[in-house]
């Protein structure tokens, strides 16, 4: 173990005697965290979809008595969707080559079925292929929402008119037609000049009964149309940028790159240094010299995740963010980031001893970073396939442990399971590390 300390001891030297190269490594990984958080939030961007009008919408459409600006109203509720007008031609170009993720036919007799409300108007919807076409479907499923929740006043105010034109008789309009409705109060009114009998009585009663029957209609009807009203509070908690999910896809990442740049440059390094034949020859064993390179990593990875967590729990602290930060699940925290940058080393220091030379070391653990970090980023729900195959690497295991120990109410059962991932993928990379550490002597 000494030896091993050692040899740590000598790694930490020279990177204290190359600053450039100590702020190449702890930066590059903050800046690809800072990309990477940029592209998910334009992950979370309005998405471009086609509307295609077959019907020839008016610029004013009059519906139930009530005037609506179409243009208005389309991009009032549209927030979710960027929506452009398209013809038919053009939209199934875009919807191909991808510069749409969705087109919205308005077919023709559209309008006629909206003023008659004999038959519900249809809008036909098509998405293209991929995993965003869910999220698309269900922003138009939201925007055909909005747009019945703006007609669905005029059509209840319009039904309550007929209504009360039943209950009190007037005049109206139905499909272009002008209809007298004689109305309960004026039937009732004309049987009293009926002469007594027992079919008037039935009649007088039924009248009454009516009354009753329709007095909550307006209630009834706006309840009808809202059975389940959605009530939004102010917002409260983290934003996206400060949210659990971020921080742990901050340290896991930062850490992944800075760990397996560091632990395959390091023991590549001892080859370019003309140090590993020496080494070799009794000083310190191959093993010993891999377990050099995971504690190596793991001793960074535990400095600078403690540096990310503090500077995040300060800006939250700073800024009164609802929750805080758990400044008592540090301490778990700081174990797992030592674990998962140990796991980390260990398939860095593979990638040293298979690359040779501590260039190519360093050029290989980034262009192996890269699809690994990727991986684990991929929700599963999307790419399953994608999500397995980053089971199989630290990084997703790191994101997971972190989560667990900074914010699962019971943390134990998901922090155990995932360190014993990271200790196994550790163990096993560790393993291969040392057989592959032989090539250095080639």
């Amino acid at each position: 173990m000494k030896r091993v300390l050692l040899v740590v001891r000598k790694d930490l030297r020279l990177l204290r005697r190359s600053p450039v190269l100590l702020v190449t490594l702890l930066a590059y990984p903050l800046v690809i965290t800072l990309l990477v958080g940029l592209v998910a939030g334009y992950a979370n961007a309005k998405p471009r979809v086609a509307l295609v009008d077959q019907a020839g919408l008016p610029q004013t459409l009059v519906l139930a008595g009530a005037s609506f600006d179409v243009a208005k109203t389309i991009q009032r509720v549209s927030k979710d969707v960027t929506l452009v007008r398209l013809s038919r031609a053009d939209a199934e170009r875009q919807l191909r080559n991808g510069k749409v993720v969705a087109v919205v036919t308005v077919p023709p007799g559209f309008l006629s079925d909206l003023r008659g409300m004999l038959h519900s108007p249809r809008l036909k919807v098509q998405t293209g292929r991929g995993g965003v076409s869910t999220r698309v479907t269900q922003q138009i499923q939201a925007l055909v929402y909005s747009l019945n929740r703006q007609l669905q006043t005029a059509f209840i105010r319009t039904n309550l008119a007929y209504v009360h034109a039943l209950k009190h008789g007037a005049t109206i309009s139905f499909l272009g037609r002008d209809i007298d409705i004689l109305g309960l109060d004026r039937t009732a009114q004309l049987l009293q000049g009926f002469p007594p009998s027992a079919n008037r009585d039935r009649i007088i009663d039924f009248i009454r009964d009516a009354r009753l029957a329709l007095a909550e209609t307006d209630s009834a009807m706006r309840a009808t149309a809202n059975p389940i009203e959605l009530v939004q509070v102010s917002q409260r908690g983290r934003t996206w940028a400060l949210s659990a999910q971020v921080q742990a896809y901050t340290l896991a990442l930062t850490i992944a790159f800075l760990t397996l740049i560091l632990a395959a440059g390091a023991l590549a390094a001892e080859r370019d240094e003309n140090v590993i034949g020496r080494l070799a020859r009794g000083l310190v064993g191959f093993g010993q010299l891999v377990a050099a390179k995971v504690v190596l990593a793991g001793l960074v990875a535990l400095a600078l995740g403690a540096a990310i967590a503090v500077a995040f729990g300060l800006i939250i602290e700073i800024g009164g963010i609802e929750g805080g930060e758990p400044w008592d699940r540090i301490p778990l925290l700081l174990v797992g980031l030592m674990v998962a940058g140990a796991s980390l080393g260990a398939l860095g220091a593979l990638l040293g001893g298979l690359a040779r030379e501590a260039r190519t070391a360093s050029l290989v653990a980034v262009l192996v970073a890269l699809p690994i970090v990727f991986l684990g980023l991929v929700p599963q729900e999307v790419v399953p396939v994608a999500s397995w195959i980053s089971e199989a690497f630290p990084f997703a295991h790191a994101v997971k442990l972190f989560d667990a120990a900074l914010f699962d109410a019971s943390p134990w059962a998901r922090l155990g399971r995932e360190a014993l991932w990271l200790a196994g993928l550790g163990a096993g990379f560790g393993l291969l590390a040392r057989l592959a550490a032989r090539r250095l002597l080639a």
